[in-house]
């Protein structure tokens, strides 16, 4: 029996009027009820045909989408694949599990986000040249024409995570890996070796987690909520754990379908030049650390790392804080559009209250590049009300990564729900790259502020990335971040030490000189200071964070807190909201505490909350209505 089943649920309607079209009978048949086959039952759903392909279509990225599999199962498979439906917010268009030839236990489930009308580019991946290959993958592949054409591969489908069969096929899997551009997490099944390969982005931006049990049973998912009621033959739970990003894993596929790990290497270092950097050569690239070549470079590799991502076929949005971060990606990414004539506007997005200064200085910034811009009203209770459908969808604790979630989460439910905007920029990982945190002013030595940039890009899965995947994934859109790009990244951190530090008392100062005098965005933008997300979104009268703080103080009292070290002993939370967030987290993911680490803190200075505004460093400007910075997003 040869379980397989495909189905693409209806398409969610947005608030712009579109022209209906008439369905044919197989987009009618493909969108029905879901049915949960018994193992006795198998079940089959004709594709539709194929799209017509236009000029800005000739490939598809499966870029946003839930990926799930299954090695060596105890269980009944249609007993386990309920599990593969707790992320199908990952991909609500259509969904599609099938169990592997020759292994009955072994399975894979893929849910997607559907970028034409019609199914297309299902996964697991399969062509005809390489019938022992399995490929289930979540992310976007940027140089795979380049790569296709370099080593005259022959593709057999329109999907670029086809560039991975033909790599793996030539070079084994840690040259693939390592020649990839792009954001990754994949499960690779090669029946004629019987081997299992695991995989992920140098930053971890795809996310990817993994239970292995003492007797070989592997089950994999894009998030850790798909595994835990996935059934084994222990006592105790097993571990998940999230994939290490940069790294890939390798597993011996034994008989009786259970696994072995039998390598497990980096194949990407952030700090140094990836592998797939020559074959991209990009003109005007300087040679040497002479202050106006290393600000050229800069610019000529960050306007490479938004270009090479506008790789899509839905429409393409911004989110906007007024920030320095999301300013330059937000005015690169409209130059960008119009250079290669996109044919719609771009969408740029901001929420905050009425008199917060994120939304008057992105309302500032839209008007400065000409983008479509929305604002998305926040106030204290809408925040508190999603608290917990938040911390669920992130699985974690980590107060500051909790708090400035709520608002990337509700506005990213507005962009679903009221436009059509699908793939979606934002400006992560530019602090961690380029020291923009404040307590960066207060390291010890340049040395020393370098070294803690790269633990913090290292980190990134557990915080920021996974706040920006989590809250934008929960309402089917698509992330891309260029300030994480790999290329721009190791060139920033192969800079001196000394360059890379704040400035006459500016945080970023090298970033802002790089731009400076383009009127790319507007000067007070470009030297405005940094400010959490959290803080800068609410109003001036009174802020999320302290509202956030009244409204625990109702619902924690002393004597719980006093007490927080016997009830949560691994990571203790220190104040009433980090007892709050951990009592959320443990009621719908008891046990799983190690799932943070540690929290975010700043270093070098004494600190019990992560905020910018509670430090003592912290100095806003004398205007704080518009100089004040939120640029988390």
């Amino acid at each position: 029996m040869h379980l397989f089943v495909v189905c693409q649920l209806p398409r969610r309607k947005n608030s712009r009027k579109k022209k209906k079209k008439n369905r044919t009978n197989d987009e009618s048949n493909a969108a029905r009820e879901f049915h949960q086959p018994s193992c006795a039952e198998e079940q089959r759903v004709a594709f539709p045909s194929q799209p017509i392909l236009t000029k800005s279509s000739i490939f598809y990225s499966i870029s946003m989408c839930g990926i799930w599999a299954l090695f060596g199962s105890d269980e009944c498979l249609s007993v386990q694949c309920t599990n593969a439906m707790k992320i199908a917010h990952r991909g609500p268009d259509a969904f599609r599990f099938e169990n592997v030839n020759g292994f009955t236990n072994c399975c894979f489930g893929f849910h997607r986000l559907a970028i034409v009308d019609q199914l297309y580019g299902m996964q697991p991946l399969r062509v005809k040249k390489f019938p022992y290959l399995w490929l289930c993958y979540n992310g976007e592949i940027y140089n795979h024409i380049r790569l296709k054409n370099q080593f005259e591969f022959e593709y057999q489908t329109k999907v670029d995570g086809e560039i991975l069969l033909h790599l793996y096929d030539r070079f084994g899997i840690e040259k693939m890996a390592s020649m990839l551009d792009g954001v990754f997490a994949f499960i690779l099944l090669d029946t004629a070796n019987r081997k299992v390969f695991l995989g992920r982005d140098t930053y971890g931006v795809r996310p990817l987690f993994r239970l292995l049990t003492d007797n070989g049973f592997l089950a994999v998912c894009s998030e850790a909520k798909g595994l835990l009621d996935v059934k084994t033959s222990m006592s105790t739970p097993a571990k998940i754990t999230p994939f290490l990003p940069g790294h890939f894993e390798v597993f011996d596929l034994k008989l009786n379908g259970k696994v072995q790990s039998v390598q497990m290497d980096r194949f990407h270092c952030c700090t140094e030049e990836p592998k797939h950097a020559p074959h991209n050569i990009l003109e005007g690239l300087g040679t040497g650390f002479e202050l106006e070549t290393v600000k050229s470079n800069i610019r000529i590799l960050f306007e490479d790392a938004v270009k090479k991502r506008l790789m899509a076929h839905r429409r393409i949005g911004c989110l906007l804080s007024g920030g320095l971060d999301s300013s330059l990606v937000a005015a690169t990414l409209v130059k960008l559009a119009k250079e290669e004539e996109l044919p719609y506007p771009i969408q740029t997005f901001s929420i905050g209250a009425e008199d917060s200064p994120d939304v008057a200085a992105a309302r500032k910034v839209a008007a400065h590049i000409g983008s479509e811009h929305h604002e998305v009203n926040f106030t204290p209770e809408e925040g508190i009300r999603a608290l917990e459908e938040v911390i669920v969808h992130l699985e974690s604790y980590d107060i500051t990564t909790v708090r400035a979630s709520v608002g990337m989460y509700l506005i990213s439910k507005h962009i679903r729900e009221k436009t059509d905007s699908v793939v979606i920029f934002s400006g992560e990982g530019s602090d961690e790259l380029t020291q923009g945190y404040i307590y960066f002013h207060k390291a010890p030595s340049p040395k020393a502020a370098a070294e803690d940039s790269v633990r913090l890009l290292e980190e990134l899965y557990l915080f920021d990335v996974l706040r920006a995947d989590r809250t934008t994934a929960a309402h089917g859109l698509e992330l891309r971040v260029p300030f994480l790009d790999h290329r721009f990244t190791a060139y920033f951190l192969s800079l001196p030490e000394e360059m890379r530090v704040p400035k006459d008392g500016v945080e970023k100062h090298l970033l802002r000189e790089a731009f400076k005098g383009l009127n790319l965005i507007p000067d007070e933008i470009l030297w405005r200071r940094k400010e959490a997300f959290s803080d800068g979104m609410t109003s001036m009268k009174k802020s999320w964070y302290a509202s956030l703080q009244e409204h625990i103080e109702s619902e924690v009292n002393d004597s719980q807190l006093e007490n927080a070290s016997d009830l949560f002993p691994f990571n203790p939370p220190k104040t009433k909201e980090g007892f709050f967030i951990r009592q959320i987290f443990e009621k719908h993911y008891p046990g799983r505490c190690e799932w943070t680490p540690h929290y975010w803190m700043p270093r070098w200075i004494k600190a019990t909350d992560p905020s910018a505004r509670t430090l003592s460093i912290y100095k806003p400007d004398k205007d704080q209505r518009s100089h004040q910075a939120s640029d988390l997003i």
